[in-house]
């Protein structure tokens, strides 16, 4: 099956064909929020910020998986003392090739796009509706 970035391969940047993130927290949000926010938006994946609003990863249901069980583990824990994808992230000048091989390689459906400065500017997904 040949997913749409792979048919742009060829000629596209990922700044043509990034969206613009929808959902986004903080990287002091804790594990329980975190889980709410996915289920109650049917989304598979949120941008994770630091504190200066800098890009600091992708947290994905597979993520939060383990913390299911709910506890007290996951009502003190933030996002960024779990494991979830921290960088690199792509650029919006990266080719689509290169950012297709990567995603396929790392095992992501969906990645952020950076500013220089590390800031999220938008989402590349392997599924582009």
């Amino acid at each position: 099956m040949t997913t749409i970035l792979e048919h742009h391969a060829t000629t596209a940047t990922v700044g043509d064909l990034m969206k613009h993130p929808e959902l986004q927290i903080s990287d002091d949000v804790m594990v329980d929020t975190a889980m709410d926010i996915l289920h109650s938006s049917g989304a598979d994946h949120l941008l994770v910020r630091d504190e200066d609003g800098r890009c600091a990863g992708l947290v994905t249901r597979l993520h939060l998986a383990p913390f299911q069980a709910r506890s007290w583990y996951t009502e003190r824990t933030p996002v960024r003392d779990i494991v979830h994808d921290r960088g690199p992230f792509a650029t919006s000048d990266m080719s689509v090739t290169t950012a297709t091989a990567t995603m396929h390689s790392r095992g992501l459906d969906a990645w952020p796009v950076v500013d220089h400065d590390g800031h999220v500017i938008g989402l590349l997904s392997l599924q582009v509706c």
